[in-house]
């Protein structure tokens, strides 16, 4: 496609009277990829459109034809797509097929954005400021775009070729169409893209966008009552054409939602997602090779409390307060990335008192720390890369240090047939309380057939007792050598009555790499699938056969100790009805047996989640999931030398209930409602674990022995919350939540009892309001030139 050069920008109406658009090239002639290929919009689904550009932005033009009742045009918040078509562009400033940046306009007139690459896929965490309009018309609906060159990321040279794809959806038939065919079957759906030509002498901008924001918090806790009000700056800066420098420096996470607990009994820490809007956007290049966690920055103190005689903690904080974080990343048109990533955390103490003298003391359990990742990483032919990454974690004083290094391989070939990935880790751990580094290491080795309806893979995973990445990344386990096979069967065409159809089937061996021993193996089959009424459904079966050894349950790593169970087998089975109906429902039901004449494990459980569309601006959906687990074995305590199990019922309930309201693309009140309940209850008689990994009830232990074991959690929290986009870019929030938790022994209580007695526990309350605003340096800029233009006609 060829673009000309307007010298009057297009007002953005979604109205097509400009002058630009008169004598622009048109383009048309789109083709369903999804979900069949190669079909052609019918006639009154015509799809016409047109691009221009000036010396500030990209303009694009879309009409796209259809009957005014079968468009769907559900409101929603920004990125949130719903229930409503779009129509999307796509923008590879390098043409590469590698990095794209994606603008979505739906008919509801919302907007969604995204950078997107074949190894991360799309990060909508990703958000620009840029204009749209839309306008519903007899035969269709209209779209003007327009999308400044801060936006993008691009060379400063006379002559550009950028690769462009246009997407079209229909929401009625989950149908979409590209302008450049696509072929689902092989290699990623960058490589499908087109060009468009005629860009000439447009220089990137002075990319510097201020986000001043002021924030004031009321919390109530327990009669206690603080008032906080923030003042701060985020940036963005264009440090080159082609590589931005994104900053907090006055960091305000106070609207960042609550997580979702639940009862934990595992041997391994309980995460969240990223709720942070700045660790969440534009970190496709930190998170290769999934060495970042960054959940990390922030978190719990790393340290510990030293307790004297008499004394106890007061005090323990949940988090630790960040001072300032930066991101520092882009892409030369060669294909080279390179990212930097820097994070500063503030020195934390806990309180100590004791408890004769009740005089207190402070601690420090986290110094002032700096988190730092390093990102090369080079793209080739299209569709491969390699990949160095190093993180650091330095804390000051006293406290462990972390160094990690990644060299990581993705590469297909030309046809994109095959593919291989490898990637070999190693960590430095410096651990005060042994006065050594210690140093881990971690390899990967993945092929697959990347074409065709049939398709394999083949993958192998290695670590050493000594790999750890917790500093600044994620990795639960340690000390493993394992295999897999996987091997899948899946239709890119519709078939009479499905749309969609895709069935699987693997098998995992697992060994300890020291000693060099068996831990277990698993086998499974499942499917899904989606039908011509756009029903998902879909189902699996694993099978855990034999013996298999659990060496993280008995808490023992140091003498490897390990927990015996064998033949488990678990069967799922879900449904996802027509979310285009005003009233759809998603539902599974799940069961599990041990097929062991020595134990009686059995559960099940079901998911129940209708959703309400009242209107276009109206939704209401409900999920319930009960969980009843019997006969469970776990760690429960130990005495002495003896590792104590017990043998449980766990049951669970979870009730989400949440809702929004849009005005319009600009005015949003949103609900979130949870309640998570679980009772835990063991028998009397507690077991000991042997050396050889089975239980026995011959020392006699109950559970009088231990602290209770017993267990009824509950926790209840909601968010409230109004969003306004006052201008492009800008957004007043005003945000109420509160939270309720308790937990203790009582686990014959019904599910209303343990709810009042949660109500008979303090509160903790949440009302916030922010605002920020988003100012654009070359707006300003020109804005003084004109004033200062006229200064000197006059």
């Amino acid at each position: 496609m060829n673009i000309v050069k307007t010298n009057t920008a297009p007002k953005i109406d979604a109205v097509l009277d400009d002058e630009a658009w008169q004598t622009a090239e048109i383009a048309t002639d789109f083709i369903q990829f999804r979900p069949e290929m190669g079909v052609t919009l019918k006639d009154h689904q015509k799809t016409l459109v047109k691009m221009t550009y000036d010396d500030d932005a990209i303009y694009v033009a879309a009409y796209l034809k259809d009957k005014p009742e079968d468009i769907q045009k559900q409101l929603t918040s920004r990125d949130n797509f719903g229930n409503s078509d779009f129509f999307g562009v796509i923008l590879n400033p390098n043409n590469d097929a590698q990095n794209d940046t994606e603008f979505f306009v739906f008919s509801s007139g919302t907007q969604a954005d995204a950078v997107a690459t074949p190894s991360n896929g799309e990060d909508f965490g990703w958000s620009a400021v840029w204009d749209s309009a839309v306008k519903i018309v007899d035969d269709g609906w209209i779209v003007e775009m327009k999308i400044p060159y801060r936006a993008l990321r691009f060379s400063n040279e006379a002559i550009q070729t950028w690769g462009i794809q246009f997407h079209r959806r229909f929401r009625l038939d989950n149908s979409q169409y590209t302008w450049n065919a696509v072929d689902r079957s092989k290699g990623n759906i960058g490589l499908y893209h087109g060009e468009v030509t005629g860009i000439a002498n447009i220089k990137p901008p002075t990319r510097l966008s201020f986000y001043p924001f002021v924030s004031g918090i009321i919390t109530d806790y327990d009669g206690d009552t603080e008032t906080d009000l923030k003042l701060g700056l985020d940036l963005k800066y264009g440090v080159t054409e082609n590589f931005t420098l994104d900053a907090t420096l006055i960091p305000d996470f106070s609207q960042a939602a609550f997580d979702n607990r639940t009862l934990n009994l595992g041997p391994f820490e309980q995460t969240f997602g990223e709720q942070r809007q700045f660790f969440k956007e534009g970190v496709d290049l930190f998170n290769k090779g999934n060495l970042f966690f960054s959940r990390r920055v922030g978190n719990r103190p790393s340290g510990n409390v030293e307790l004297g005689t008499d004394e106890e903690i007061d005090d323990f904080p949940d988090e630790v307060k960040v001072l300032n974080a930066l991101k520092l990343s882009g892409r030369t048109k060669s294909g080279l990335g390179i990212g930097v990533f820097n994070a500063i955390t503030e020195k934390t103490k806990a309180r100590v008192k004791n408890t004769v003298t009740g005089d207190t003391r402070e601690e420090v359990v986290e110094p002032l720390s700096n988190y730092n990742i390093i990102v090369v990483d080079q793209q080739f032919n299209g569709n491969s890369s390699v990949s160095l990454i190093n993180t650091n974690v330095t804390r000051d004083g006293h406290f462990r240090d972390s160094n990690v290094t990644g060299l990581l391989a993705d590469i297909s070939n030309k046809r994109n047939t095959y593919n291989i990935q490898g990637q070999i880790k190693m960590s430095n751990v410096s651990l005060p309380e042994k006065d050594n580094l210690e140093t881990g290491l971690s390899t990967f080795f993945y092929i697959a057939k990347t074409h065709g309806k049939y398709r394999y893979s083949f993958d192998y995973s290695f670590a050493n007792s000594n790999y750890d990445i917790n500093d600044l990344g994620l990795n639960n386990t340690n000390n493993y050598s394992n295999f897999g096979i996987d091997a899948w069967y899946q239709i890119f065409e519709p078939t009479e009555k499905l749309n969609n159809f895709y069935i699987g089937t693997w098998v995992n061996y697992r060994m300890l790499y020291k000693p060099n021993t068996y831990t277990g193996a698993n086998a499974g089959i499942s499917f899904n699938a989606q039908n011509k009424k756009l029903m998902w459904f879909g189902g699996n079966i694993n099978m855990e056969t034999g013996k298999q050894y659990d060496y993280f349950e008995p808490r023992d790593f140091e003498n490897k100790r390990y927990f015996v169970y064998k033949d488990i087998a678990n069967i799922e089975g879900w449904i996802e009805t027509d979310s285009n109906k005003t009233l759809s429902v998603n539902t599974f039901l799940y069961g599990f047996h041990a097929f062991d004449k020595e134990r009686d494990l059995t559960g099940y459980g079901f998911g129940f989640d209708p959703s309400i569309r009242f209107s276009d601006k109206f939704r209401i959906g409900y999920d319930f999931t009960l969980r009843n687990h019997k006969g469970s074995r776990g760690y429960v305590n130990k005495i002495d030398e003896d590792i104590i199990f017990g043998e449980r019922d766990i049951y669970s309930l979870e009730n989400i209930l949440s809702g929004s309201y849009t005005f319009n693309p600009f005015h949003t009140v949103s609900l979130a409602f949870r309640n998570f309940w679980s009772t835990v209850n063991y028998d009397t008689d507690l077991f000991v674990l042997e050396d050889n990994g089975s239980l026995n009830t011959d020392d006699g232990y109950t559970t009088a022995d231990v602290d209770d074991p017993n267990v009824n959690f509950n926790t209840w929290n909601l968010d409230l919350s109004y969003t306004w986009q006052v201008a492009p870019g800008s957004f007043l929030t005003a945000l109420y939540r509160n939270q309720l938790f308790n937990r203790d022994s009582m686990s014959e209580e019904s599910y209303f009892d343990s709810i009042g007695t949660l109500f008979d526990q303090p509160i903790e309350q949440t009302f916030s309001m922010r605002l920020q605003y988003f100012i654009d340096y070359s707006s300003i800029k020109k804005i003084f030139n004109r004033k200062s233009n006229r200064s000197k006609t006059i």
